[in-house]
Order: C-alpha cells, then sequence, then structure tokens
C-alpha cells in the first residue's frame, strides 16, 4: 500500500503478549503493510515483530480503578499516538468509543466474548443482579457499536449478534497460528500418561469435575494458568485427586507447547453455561494443531467439530464418573488416540488455522479505511 495505514489496537484488560490481540491481529497487520501500535499499561514500551508497543505504569488495586481510572488515562495516551484506526478490546473502552469518533477516527470494536451472557455466569456479580446488568449492559454495547466503524467478533455465533445492530461486522475465530515454531512431538515418544488443562482456572471451567474424575484414573494432570476464583485452589489442594496434579502455574508460549509435548490428552471440559454452549475455545483447536486427542464438553456445537473430524470424546462435563472412563478409554487404546490425535492435526492444517482469518482480517481492515 503507498501509504501506511496507523492503527492502533488499544487493550486495559489484557497482557501485552495475548495470542488473539498481540501474536494474531496485531503481527498479521504489520506483517501486511500496515502501521501497528499496541497500546497496553504496565509493560514494557518497545518494537517487537514490527509492532511499537505503547505502555506506561498504572496501579490497578481494583477492578473498578482498572474499568474507570485507567480507561481515562489510555484515552489520553490513545490521542497521542494520533492512529487512523483504532481497535477496542475490551467492553469497558466502549467508553471511549465515540470520544475517539469525534476526534475524526475510525472505530473497531473487538467482542471476545458475549458479554450481556457472560455476565449472567460472573461469580463476583451476586445472582440477583446478574439479569438486570446483563440486560443494561446489552442495551450499552448494542448502542455504542451501532455507531462505529465495525465489529469483529470471535465466534459466528457473536457475529450473528452484532450484524443486526452493525453491518460492518465480521467473525475473527481464534484459531491457532501453525507456523514453523509449532513442532508437533510424535504420540510415541511420550512415555508417561500425562493429560493437560491449560486456561483459566476456574469452576465453571470444568476443574472441581476434573480433579474428582483424576481419583479414578492413572496419570497426571499437567494443569497451567492462574486461579481466578477466591479460595478455589486451596479448596482443590485438598482434594484426593490433586495427588495426581502437577501444577506449573502460569506458563509462556513456549512452555505451552513444551506441555502439549509431553501429553497424550488436551482436556476442555467447560459448563454449560450459555456463553460456552456457542463458543470455539482456542484451547481445543491448539490440542488439535498439537497432535492430540480432546475431551471436550458435549455441547451440540463442539460435538459437531468434534465428532465429525474424529479427533477426540465429547463428555458430560458435570459427570466425573463420565470424563474418568474418557481419559481412561484414551489412554488404554493408544492407537485410538494415535489416530484422533492425527485427525484433529489434519482437520487444523485443512480448515482449523489462522491463515484463512488473516486474511479475512486484513480484508475487512482495508474496507474499513
Amino acid at each position: 500500500m503507498s501509504e501506511k495505514i496507523k492503527i492502533c489496537h488499544v487493550t486495559s484488560a489484557h497482557n501485552d503478549g495475548d495470542v488473539r490481540i498481540f501474536h494474531k491481529e496485531c503481527v498479521s497487520l504489520a506483517e501486511n503493510g500496515f502501521e501497528v501500535y499496541h497500546l497496553v499499561p504496565n509493560s514494557t514500551t518497545r518494537i517487537e515483530k514490527g509492532v511499537q508497543i505503547i505502555s506506561f505504569p498504572f496501579e490497578i488495586s481494583s477492578r473498578f480503578k482498572r474499568m474507570f481510572f485507567l480507561v481515562k488515562e489510555i484515552y489520553k495516551r490513545a490521542l497521542e499516538i494520533n492512529a487512523d484506526i483504532y481497535h477496542l478490546h475490551d467492553p469497558e473502552l466502549l467508553r471511549i468509543a465515540l470520544k475517539l469518533k469525534k476526534q475524526g477516527k475510525k472505530v473497531i470494536y473487538d467482542a471476545h466474548e458475549d458479554v450481556p451472557r457472560d455476565i449472567l455466569s460472573k461469580p463476583y456479580i451476586p445472582k440477583l443482579l446478574r439479569q438486570t446488568i446483563s440486560k443494561r449492559f446489552e442495551k450499552y454495547e448494542n448502542k455504542i457499536a451501532s455507531q462505529i466503524d465495525g465489529v469483529i467478533t470471535a465466534t459466528p455465533f457473536i457475529r450473528d449478534r452484532f450484524l443486526k445492530i452493525n453491518k460492518k461486522t465480521i467473525d475473527i475465530n481464534n484459531f491457532p497460528v501453525i507456523n514453523s515454531d509449532f513442532a508437533v512431538a510424535p504420540y510415541e515418544s511420550k512415555t508417561a500418561n500425562n493429560i493437560c488443562y491449560l486456561g483459566s482456572i476456574v469452576s465453571i471451567r470444568g476443574i472441581n469435575e476434573l480433579i474428582s474424575a483424576l481419583e479414578k484414573t492413572e496419570c497426571t494432570l499437567l494443569l497451567g494458568g492462574n486461579f481466578g476464583e477466591a479460595g478455589l485452589q486451596e479448596k482443590l489442594i485438598m482434594a484426593k485427586g490433586w495427588e495426581k496434579v502437577r501444577y506449573l502455574g502460569f506458563l509462556d508460549r513456549k512452555q505451552v507447547q513444551d506441555v502439549y509435548n509431553q501429553s497424550k490428552l488436551g482436556m476442555v471440559t467447560l459448563h454449560p453455561t450459555i456463553n460456552y454452549l456457542d463458543s470455539l475455545p482456542v484451547k481445543m483447536f491448539e490440542y488439535m494443531a498439537a497432535g492430540i486427542p480432546v475431551i471436550a464438553s458435549n455441547f451440540p456445537y463442539w460435538k459437531e467439530i468434534v465428532e465429525k473430524n474424529n479427533c477426540g470424546v465429547c463428555v458430560d462435563p458435570l459427570n466425573p464418573e463420565e470424563i474418568s472412563q474418557a481419559i481412561t478409554y484414551l489412554l488404554e487404546h493408544p492407537e485410538v488416540s494415535k489416530q484422533m490425535g492425527e485427525n484433529g492435526l489434519i482437520a487444523v492444517n485443512e480448515k482449523y488455522n489462522w491463515n484463512a482469518e488473516k486474511a479475512k482480517l486484513i480484508k475487512f481492515y482495508t474496507s474499513i479505511n
């Protein structure tokens, strides 16, 4: 392109290494000739992979402080960058969307989740208030989304919701990046009965049932991620199944790949909450990209992917007995597991990968400008 379009990706709640924001969207845009900035608090200002990361220190002592005072500071810093297009990645940043529009800027909202439905399962919001807050936020979100230049969503389900509000809406799915850095370990090289779960560790993502299921299995769970629920880690440590857990804490991308290469199975047994039923869990596709079979929740949308590609087993995520039986079956039938892993890898290489999504992203940005 003759004149570079200046883009600023803005986040208040994610880190500078977020896979969707930085490694997929920012890097892809930079590689395709855009001038890309990533505004993110509490990181280090630098250039990485062609992206100019702009950061500043900000003490975030509470969710309230992040959502109000941090957003105010982010708006000030965003204007200093003076981009052509601002790409907002957090619902709280909708507060500055129309302010940026008034400054003559183009604005894109990236809906990573269906937030109104997500609110209905937030443990820190009193149950009696969730319905009211959900409805009010959806009305507010729709109003802002209808007045900006475009909406990007993480799933087709969320896309269909926003298409009714803004015709300039597209889904950019969180499929894995397939490159030479992602080396798949042969199934035969995995001698230990390791299974893995990597991601946010909270009750609604099925961790309690998974730990209970371990009691009746002969395996070790490689558990990576941060605990996002007060008292949950202490509770799980007291459970009998915790004896079979190797807790690894938060992992970087290299460590994540190392875990995949040590594991025979990947777990994604999220609870049937309204926000998960139509989601596309990135971990499921990462397990497939790593060549390991998945044990996933038996949601119709997920079953269609897993069973159509014969890349794993779907179970009732609320039933530890069913989860343990699936783990035991796949560990005791290595030829079946190996074939499922190979099937998943083929499906990712042919369909569920970032290359197609990247092309959609570039085309969308070109049309916005």
